[in-house]
């Protein structure tokens, strides 16, 4: 099928889709204002590779930059496969943070469930089968996921080590994925659908909808990371999350951020019965030390009780934030002329 067309992978798509019985994955796609990447988005997804059916699930939060049009195009075109909720007022705004959670996880049908935000988007046309065969291999694994390549603003790639927490494919306990210490993608993930058939309290109350999703899975069974870039990560683009978050009062987001997921894992904490107490008290100091990295706060930065954090970053890092330090002058001029290419 590699040597298809477009159009004729999408004739597979709408063929697979007829065939009688319920798909076997459930993509769940969450957007708000992401029209110019949309496109990318659902084709990946439409020109998957394997012997299955699937859904996608596409939530649209209301988009103000025709992502509804879009999306309904797709619809019309793919009436089998796309199953949207365009929402006319927007959720997110009303406290709805985790939108896959509330809206598209209870409707899934398959057997297998996939997320993803519709900025992201899948690079490896038999990603899925890959993921699927990991599950075939390893009976008790309850959840699967894989690096991505890091795409920048100015269309070049980036630091691939932001979106590779491991090295090397291979199975994890649920203390390893409470404590992971590198980024993992959303669109990456994949699970046993039944595990997330009854979600949590912390999940609705984290502010982020990752996490939470790794700790029911830490807590069902056996985890496997794919290292392999089998999607891409936009990062700092208009409409994502981190370039959102590194707007306007940066101090006060990272700050408002950093207590609401300190919440969400303690209640984790409390719900799993302190199962995971030590790598819980690890991750938090993490993400403490992650915040002050963000502002550029030297002194915690350097401090000697986040020695363990500091030298879990890249050397690449490190070597950028000793000469943003030392000389802060000449690391804004380099940004301000190389962009995302420095720091």
């Amino acid at each position: 099928m590699g040597s298809l067309g477009k159009e004729e992978i999408f004739s597979e798509a709408r063929r697979k889709a007829g065939e009688p019985g319920l798909p076997l994955i459930s993509v769940c796609v969450v957007t708000y204002n992401h029209r110019p990447y949309l496109s990318d988005c659902l084709d990946g997804i439409l020109k998957q590779e394997g012997d299955f059916r699937l859904e996608i699930l596409i939530h649209d939060d209301a988009s103000e930059d025709g992502a509804r049009e879009l999306i309904e195009d797709y619809e019309r075109r793919f009436p089998e496969i796309i199953k949207p909720i365009l929402q006319t007022e927007n959720q997110y705004s009303k406290g709805k943070t985790n939108i896959t959670g509330i809206f598209n996880i209870p409707r899934a049908r398959g057997e297998f469930l996939a997320v993803m935000d519709g900025d992201d988007y899948y690079c490896d046309p038999r990603k899925l089968e890959k993921q699927i065969r990991c599950f075939q291999r390893e009976k008790e694994l309850v959840f699967c996921f894989h690096s991505a390549k890091v795409l920048l603003p100015d269309g070049s790639f980036g630091n691939s080590a932001l979106m590779r927490p491991y090295r090397g494919s291979r199975i994890l306990s649920g203390a390893e994925l409470v404590d992971r210490r590198g980024g993992a993608p959303f669109a990456s993930f994949f699970f046993r659908r039944e595990i997330l058939e009854t979600l949590p309290d912390y999940y609705f109350d984290c502010p982020v909808g990752d996490r939470p999703l790794e700790w029911i899975a830490a807590s069902c069974g056996k985890s496997f990371y794919l290292d392999e870039p089998l999607s891409v990560y936009r990062f700092q683009h208009s409409g994502s999350w981190t370039r959102e978050q590194g707007e306007g009062e940066r101090e006060k987001k990272q700050r408002r951020y950093r207590e609401a997921m300190e919440k969400s894992f303690l209640e984790f904490d409390r719900e799993s019965g302190g199962r995971f107490h030590p790598e819980i008290e690890r991750a938090i100091g993490r993400l403490r030390f992650l915040s002050y990295v963000n502002l550029r706060d030297f002194p915690e930065i350097y401090r000697r009780g986040n020695r363990e954090f500091y030298r879990e970053l890249s050397l690449r890092d490190r070597f950028f934030l000793q000469f943003e330090r030392r000389i802060p002058g000449l690391y804004r001029a380099m940004q301000e002329r190389f962009g995302q290419g420095i720091g």
